[in-house]
């Protein structure tokens, strides 16, 4: 699947869920630099984006199924290195890596903020509501 197809899918369902704007924002950002790394630095083009979400966090991983990553080629992308896992680290509240030899895996954490009307936050009230 490809990067614009991941923001579209995923900003849909976080702004259909009711999450404020800015935190979409963030999200979208966060994904599409770990899914542009897989693409520029992934011994394949290859990825899966998993996500979990519920009325305090929004979790994502990453994977990719290749050889592990490949070294830069060239020195203009050998400056540019890093700075990726940076905006991720700075979007998000949680972010860690795991390299295997069977691939690489980018986990993220965000503590979600909502509209006031967020579906989330009408269905839990519904709840403890019935519940009573």
């Amino acid at each position: 699947m490809s990067v614009p197809v991941i923001r579209r899918v995923l900003g849909d369902a976080l702004r259909g869920l009711g999450v404020s704007e800015d935190c979409v924002d963030d999200i979208l950002v966060a994904a599409s630099e770990a899914c542009t790394n897989v693409v520029r630095h992934s011994s394949t083009l290859e990825y899966e984006v998993d996500g979990a979400i519920d009325d305090e966090n929004c979790v994502l991983w990453i994977t990719d199924h290749g050889a592990g990553m490949r070294r830069p080629a060239e020195t203009g992308e050998l400056a540019e290195s890093g700075r990726g896992m940076n905006i991720m680290r700075a979007l998000v509240d949680d972010l860690t890596l795991d390299a295997r030899p069977d691939g690489v895996r980018v986990s993220m954490r965000k503590r979600l903020t909502w509209h006031d009307e967020a579906l989330m936050r009408r269905l839990e009230s519904e709840l403890v509501h019935s519940a009573r």
